[in-house]
């Protein structure tokens, strides 16, 4: 370690993320949409001024939040916009989770907040899932000093789901801290908990075009809350960067937004071959954990998930291994096109006969 770097930055362990491969393979290890975006994002790319890039952003985002509300029949003044939803994720972290107290999160989940958490000095208490490998909301809003709760819904890396009156039930507990619900696969299978934020003064809701929308490299995130929520995001991003999106990508956003029907379209493509893979997997013997997000988390009894990991590697496919309790014998199979799906099973038949 360097001895000019702080004390802080020594400690700490940062995310890795799933391996971006510079050679031609099958890659199913983080979590993209298979389907390009909107055609109306393409026609924004070639018809953007390029004079526009010499002047800066609206620092306010309001076109881009404008159409977001719209979208989600909520005012602008309760969205927020940024670099991607870990962006967001972060600003959250500061604004909301440094009381001194420890925030309440499942102990498997996305693996980015504990190092938010050991980034900004927040305590992270960690509780075990459910025997169902279920975020368990019961040990989530225990009576307890907190700093507040976060977990995703679908969870990642489980793809498990929870209700709106089971997040109502934790909710009506909880009221006295910022209850963060992490929407990122929120399109694959269940409802958005953006429709309960005018009954919850305190619940955040944050979620990224990088999944359903098809736009991974643009880097583009968001969270919908009150407006005192809100503003406290804003004073976060004003304090550090005013200008977080810039113009080319909130015009790409508008554009992704405004096209509902390749939205639903390419969403129901997913679901259709993430419950045809689910199939296939669990005839080849496979336990899969049920999913509404896009992946599936599987496991071979007779067979150890790091070997099947290196087998599919070395056949030019990618998934994501886990090197951490709990999970070392699971694999997590992103969701790509038929074609890609039937190769993967076609390899994994050749790995488990």
């Amino acid at each position: 370690m360097s001895q000019l770097w702080s004390p802080a930055v020594q400690s700490l362990t940062p995310y890795i993320p799933g391996e971006q491969p510079t050679e031609r393979v099958i890659k199913l290890n983080t979590n993209e949409n298979p389907y390009p975006p909107a055609p109306g994002v393409g026609e924004t790319l070639r018809e953007f001024a390029s004079d526009h890039l010499r002047l800066y952003p609206d620092p306010t985002s309001l076109a881009l939040r404008s159409e977001l509300a719209r979208c989600y029949g909520v005012e602008p003044r309760q969205v927020f916009v940024g670099n991607g939803s870990d962006e967001v994720l972060a600003f959250a972290f500061q604004a909301f989770f440094c009381h001194g107290e420890p925030l309440d999160a499942p102990s498997i989940t996305y693996s980015f907040y504990p190092v938010y958490a050991r980034l900004y000095g927040i305590e992270l208490r960690q509780h075990p899932l459910t025997s169902e490998w279920e975020v368990d909301l019961e040990a989530l809003s225990q009576p307890q000093p907190r700093s507040g709760v976060i977990f995703a819904n679908p969870n990642a890396p489980t793809g498990h789901t929870h209700s709106l009156d089971a997040l109502e039930s934790l909710l009506d507990k909880v009221t006295d801290r910022v209850v963060l619900v992490d929407e990122a696969y929120v399109d694959f299978g269940t409802q958005s908990a953006v429709t309960l934020i005018e009954r919850y003064p305190n619940l955040l809701v944050t979620s990224t075009f990088s999944k359903s929308r098809s736009l991974a490299g643009l880097r583009l995130g968001f969270a919908m809350g009150s407006t005192e929520l809100i503003e406290g995001l804003e004073r976060i991003k004003d304090s550090f960067n005013s200008y977080p999106v810039d113009c080319l990508a909130s015009a790409v956003g508008i554009a992704a937004l405004q096209d509902s029907d390749h939205f639903a379209a390419c969403r129901e493509k997913v679901i259709t071959t993430r419950e045809r893979t689910r199939h296939q997997l669990e005839t080849l013997g496979f336990e899969v954990l049920p999913s509404q997000a896009n992946f599936l988390l599987a496991q071979h009894p007779d067979h150890d998930g790091a070997q099947l990991f290196a087998g599919l590697r070395e056949r030019d496919i990618l998934v994501r291994h886990f090197n951490k309790a709990g999970l070392s014998n699971f694999l997590r199979i992103s969701i790509g096109t038929d074609d890609e799906m039937d190769y993967l099973i076609e390899a994994l038949q050749a790995l488990v006969r």
